[in-house]
């Protein structure tokens, strides 16, 4: 294999789409997969790729410094995509400690594994962090964007954990001369994400015609970004971007909650059969968020001029396609929500 690449958290939502690409586009890479399989990891994300030649799958900790060095002793990766990370915010407030714990000591191990893996020869190495547009804080609604410049105002435990994540991230590459790169991304929707979430919680709500709950007046801002989109602008940035950068991605694709629920109700009376206006009746505005930020927006206009990467998803036509693959996969939602997706780990992957 020409590079062997570690990604971190590829059982979960974004990592899922990112380890697909890698395995499917470049076929002399060998792609380790490592997820600790917590609540969000569902191998199931990935069972077409069930048999490729460069696969691997391993489950094991972040957090776990002995377990993580032995993978970079026996596997001498040339490169590391680290997505493993808590990232509910409304868990994060329920456990912060959790968020630390992942987040932080984590990535630190990861880092440092790297480090004592590479010592000092960098020549064709990459450690990429992925981050989120959490860690710039809120905006008003007055036409500004978060650039890569922004300063850090995290209001969570959840964007706090990755504040202080990336500091570490960049730090090792002013310490040590780690070639790094980092990049925050905006709201991500699409196939396969965990229905704790705003869009697939409201796809299955709506279905089963249980409430659907909005934070709030839903008034707040988010810019929604098309994980296959995101995959794409990740694949690009790890193999052009430049040592000790930042890049922003974002969907430029503004949406109040509110207004995305009821685009989305629209799509599924459509999808159901229903009556217009059957589906919006089931919204439940719930009290609002602790520090809940008003307004995300991205500019990845760096990302566009000197990768040149773009979006290739207007939100609605995404909006149908997310709607489309929920209902065509109802299995693959009744085994998270029964729970039967944490036994395909057993059933794969323990008695080799």
């Amino acid at each position: 294999m020409r590079k062997t690449i570690l990604i971190t958290g590829g059982a979960g939502f974004i990592g899922s789409h990112v380890v697909r690409l890698f395995v499917n586009k470049y076929t002399d890479y060998l792609i380790l997969n490592l997820d600790a399989l917590t609540y969000a990891g569902n191998l199931e994300n990935l069972k077409d790729l069930a048999g490729s030649p460069n696969y691997l799958f391993a489950k094991g900790d972040i957090t776990d410094l002995e377990f993580v060095s032995a993978l970079f002793a026996r596997y001498n990766f040339d490169g590391v995509i680290h997505l493993a990370a808590e990232s509910h915010v409304d868990r994060s407030i329920a456990d912060p400690m959790a968020f630390i714990k992942t987040n932080v000591f984590g990535t630190v191990n990861l880092l440092n594994a790297a480090k004592e893996a590479w010592k000092g020869s960098f020549e064709g190495k990459r450690f990429y962090h992925i981050s989120t547009d959490e860690v710039y804080g809120a905006l008003e609604n007055d036409g500004t964007f978060f650039t890569e410049s922004t300063k850090y105002q995290p209001h969570s435990p959840y964007s706090a954990s990755k504040a202080s994540s990336d500091h570490f991230v960049r730090a090792y590459h002013d310490t040590y001369g780690l070639p790094v790169v980092v990049s925050n991304c905006s709201n991500n929707y699409g196939s396969h994400h965990f229905p704790e979430k705003l869009i697939p919680l409201s796809i299955n709500n709506i279905k089963h015609r249980k409430p659907i709950p909005v934070y709030g007046k839903g008034e707040n801002i988010r810019d929604w970004l098309w994980v296959d989109d995101h995959a794409r602008a990740i694949d690009i940035i790890f193999h052009n971007g430049k040592d000790g950068e930042t890049y922003n991605i974002g969907g430029n694709n503004e949406w109040t909650n509110i207004d995305l629920i009821n685009t989305l109700c629209k799509i599924m009376d459509r999808k159901l059969g229903r009556a217009d206006g059957e589906s919006a009746q089931l919204i439940t505005f719930v009290t609002d968020r602790a520090g809940h930020d008003f307004r995300y927006a991205i500019n990845s206009s760096k990302l566009q001029n000197e990768l040149g990467w773009q979006p290739s998803l207007q939100f609605e036509e995404g909006l149908k396609k997310t709607v489309d693959w929920y209902l065509e996969n109802e299995e693959w939602l009744e085994h998270i929500v029964n729970g039967q997706y944490r036994d395909y780990y057993a059933k794969q992957y323990e008695n080799r």
